[in-house]
């Protein structure tokens, strides 16, 4: 399974993080419609993820603890050309647990991930993804760290769980 270091904080306003990404260096990749079906699951979290901007979705399994902290996730991604039957598939076999609806902006720095998330009856959000590209653990650590350091993210109110796991307002 492939691996990355996570970490997610609520923003009051994600337009003010522009020039500290601009400082960064990161690259704006582009600015993304989601909707992410979770599904009931015994281990770990199942979703399928569609975008407006393509027919093809993607069936994302991980598992990852709840905690403030920066964390390691670990998790399997499978392209799926036609989501739909899948989709009926698995809400009928697992149920469906909740539909997370989301822009996200997507920028990268280096193997870093940084997703300007605004999602539906939430808010706004950072998500930082370190995608472990061979590098060693201490490699992505550090990497992680300053990313997180430069946009002063350890200023914001950190979040422990999944967007299906927020109560709603």
């Amino acid at each position: 399974m492939a691996k990355n270091l996570e970490f997610k904080v609520r923003y009051d306003s994600i337009d003010n993080l522009l020039p500290k990404l601009q400082g960064l260096k990161a690259t704006h990749k582009e600015v993304i419609l989601q909707e992410d079906t979770y599904f009931h699951n015994p281990k770990g979290r199942l979703k399928l993820r569609e975008t407006e901007s393509s027919n093809d979705g993607w069936l994302i399994y991980y598992e990852r603890p709840n905690n403030t902290e920066s964390r390691y996730s670990i998790y399997e991604l499978c392209r799926i050309p036609e989501p739909t039957p899948l989709k009926d598939l698995l809400s009928v076999s697992l149920g469906i647990k909740i539909i997370v609806k989301k822009e996200r902006s997507f920028w990268l720095y280096k193997n870093t991930r940084i997703h300007l998330d605004t999602v539906e009856g939430l808010g706004e959000f950072v998500e930082l993804e370190t995608v472990f590209q061979g590098q060693s653990d201490k490699e992505a650590t550090t990497e992680h760290q300053y990313v997180k350091t430069m946009l002063e993210l350890n200023l914001a109110d950190p979040i422990a769980v999944s967007y299906s796991e927020i109560p709603r307002d």
